[in-house]
């Protein structure tokens, strides 16, 4: 069967991945020169399979007028003349109840386990080079009521299959030395060893070099733009794009938020709104200074994550646009806090910066599967973990697109 996968990021690279293994014939359409240019380039780097609770939770509402108020919040929001905008804002606040928390926790748990279990076959059966490491994530967090609703969810997690450990301030500080010069300003923290890291951009282009050179090799169609979605009566004809059309017998979009605008037109209004992320990338001077592990400071939702000889550091979430462009006070926000967490482990001199559109859903799942169309599936919608659910993702549209049912249920996942 002739598959085309609208988009090369990491949920498009999977996707390409899967369906490619399951003996398609594979077309990747992106609008870039090159694989993992946007939101997948420079992400937080960690694969945190047991950290998916969404955003949206009871303990999130009464934080938001001093995170909205404040320039350095974790939470930023710049109010627009957007419909859409304002539904997202007020569809997450409805989502922001204990009952739904868990039942979305419950839901992403399920799919990240899933993706686990192919990220690690992958890693097995495949030559790739991304940094990958298995060096476990360690949650601080700076307030004892903080760490002490931590430690209540955790058991709550630990019913649906999570292996975690609650540590005092000393304990945090055994499992990454790195922290020692803030103990005094840890209550707490939460240690997973099952959790990994990885460069999703040298992942994805990884991918690319294993099709590229397997058999029946997928094919890539770089630097051309997706324009349009050609219908014929309940099923997709083509793909128009800026240089020619592409016809297939089924269709894959993973564009991202961009999706959108491609699937508003032919009827489908999938609930995806940008949240704006940043990063840095920093070369390590002291590697003793540096964590070994997977940090979060649960306070001011900043991770760590340790690639090769490379400090990734990323965080903060802008409602605001449909725009990559950077806000310079963003990123300095970082790097104040980096020079805080970890001091004098880092080259700022030679400090990579660097922002991306997470398409979220106000929920938090990603939305899956097929819709309206026979032969159009969508895998969008993943917010900050789409490198974490990008390999079960990935999977469950090449089943559905062979007619085979998905290896974990789709309840919670599919446009409704």
């Amino acid at each position: 069967m002739k598959v085309c996968v609208l988009g090369a990021g990491v949920a498009g690279m999977t996707s390409a991945y899967f369906l490619w293994r399951a003996g398609h014939e594979v077309t990747v359409i992106e609008r870039n020169a090159g694989v993992g240019l946007e939101t997948s380039y420079a992400n937080g780097g960690q694969l945190s399979y047991s950290y998916v609770a969404p955003l949206a939770g009871p303990g999130v509402l009464p934080k938001l007028p001093p995170w909205l108020m404040r320039r350095d919040s974790p939470l930023r929001f710049s109010p627009r003349l957007d419909f859409f905008q304002w539904r997202f804002c007020v569809q997450f606040v409805l989502a922001c109840t204990t009952a739904q928390s868990e039942e979305t926790t419950a839901r992403l748990l399920r799919l990240s386990f899933y993706s686990r279990r192919l990220m690690h076959e992958m890693v097995r059966n495949e030559q790739l080079d991304f940094d990958y490491v298995k060096n476990g994530k360690l949650v601080f967090y700076s307030d004892e009521a903080a760490y002490q609703g931590a430690v209540a969810t955790m058991d709550y997690q630990r019913s649906l299959g999570c292996e975690q450990q609650a540590l005092d301030r000393d304990g945090c500080v055994a499992i990454e030395p790195a922290l020692s010069h803030i103990a005094h300003e840890i209550a707490g923290g939460i240690y997973t060893p099952s959790e990994d890291a990885g460069d999703c951009y040298h992942f994805c282009t990884s991918l690319e070099r294993v099709m590229r050179e397997g058999p029946n090799p997928v094919k890539f169609e770089l630097d051309t733009q997706v324009t349009a979605l050609v219908r014929s009566g309940n099923s997709i004809a083509s793909v128009e794009t800026n240089r020619h059309p592409v016809a297939a017998d089924c269709y894959v979009v993973t564009l991202g938020t961009h999706s959108v605008f491609l699937l508003r037109p032919i009827g489908i209004d999938a609930p995806i709104y940008p949240l704006k992320g940043y990063s840095l990338t920093l070369p390590i001077e002291n590697a003793r200074a540096a964590p070994q592990v997977s940090i979060t400071d649960h306070k001011r939702k900043v991770v760590y994550a340790r690639l090769g000889e490379e400090l990734r550091v990323a965080g903060l979430a802008d409602i605001t646009n449909y725009r990559a462009d950077p806000d310079p006070a963003r990123t300095d926000v970082l790097a104040r806090q980096v020079r805080e967490t970890f001091p004098r482990s880092v080259d700022f001199g030679h400090m990579k910066t660097w922002c991306g559109l997470r398409p979220a859903t106000p929920k938090g799942t990603p939305v899956l599967g097929r819709t309206k169309y026979s032969n159009l599936l969508l895998n969008i919608g993943h917010g900050a973990l789409g490198f974490t659910l990008a390999c079960g993702c990935g999977k469950i549209v090449a089943d559905l697109a062979d007619g085979r049912a998905p290896g974990i249920s789709l309840d919670g996942f599919t446009l409704r």
